[in-house]
């Protein structure tokens, strides 16, 4: 059974996670809220996104470095009110025009390397220039959107994530600017530059972070 959603096919497997809200002709996951309108369900993920962030405010410091159950849990605490599988990994494949993510069945191993080697050597991110800070940070963040690990919000926990790899090394975090259409040339190169580090060249989306950690300085002034 395969489903579309923006592009992107789900080839669904068995669980909670092939389930759809009644009601919602398919464009909303099944959730715990019982919310059937797309809207709806965007504003919940993003109040709780919000609601999460502020509780790992304390719990992850400049010292702490990430591993694969620190991302889970953040995955958890984020969505665990809304989705029943929030905080494990996916089941269902991926794909998006001619892409696709590594099999699902990989996740786990896919994440224990990524723990033993980009997360071990780049956090916690200490300080630095922000061309280095931001080449940490490129690494990390396309690693992770490459494993997708979860069923739903990698691209905005992949970004969570380097807001606080950003804060680590004593910089704000980045300034993203992805909303609204006059951004939609700052959209396509971040997405460009995410493929490019698919293939280990981190080179576009270490300059889409040093630009990004840069605007946000120049506002603080």
């Amino acid at each position: 059974m395969t489903k579309r959603e923006k592009g992107i096919r789900y080839v669904i497997a068995k669980g909670a996670e092939a389930k759809y809200q009644p009601g919602s002709q398919g464009r909303v996951l099944r959730n715990l809220l019982g919310i059937t309108k797309k809207r709806d369900i965007d504003r919940a993920e993003y109040e709780a996104l919000i609601a999460a962030q502020e509780h790992y405010v304390e719990r992850i410091g400049p010292d702490t470095r990430f591993a694969a159950k620190i991302i889970c849990d953040m995955h958890r605490v984020w969505l665990g009110g809304i989705y029943l599988w929030a905080g494990k990994y996916r089941t269902v494949e991926l794909q998006k025009g001619v892409f696709k993510w590594p099999p699902a069945y990989l996740v786990n191993q896919n994440m224990k390397a990524f723990e033993d080697n980009l997360l071990h050597r780049n956090t916690p991110c200490r300080p630095g220039i922000v061309q280095d800070v931001a080449r940490r940070i490129a690494e990390v963040h396309a690693d992770l959107l490459l494993i997708h690990p979860f069923r739903e919000g990698n691209g905005r926990l992949a970004r969570w994530m380097a807001d606080i790899m950003a804060l680590q090394a004593g910089y704000p975090a980045p300034e993203y600017n992805f909303e609204g259409r006059k951004q939609e040339k700052t959209r396509k190169f971040y997405l460009a530059a995410v493929t490019r580090g698919y293939v280990r060249d981190y080179v576009p989306l270490t300059t889409f972070f040093s630009d990004a950690i840069a605007t946000r300085l120049e506002k603080r002034e």
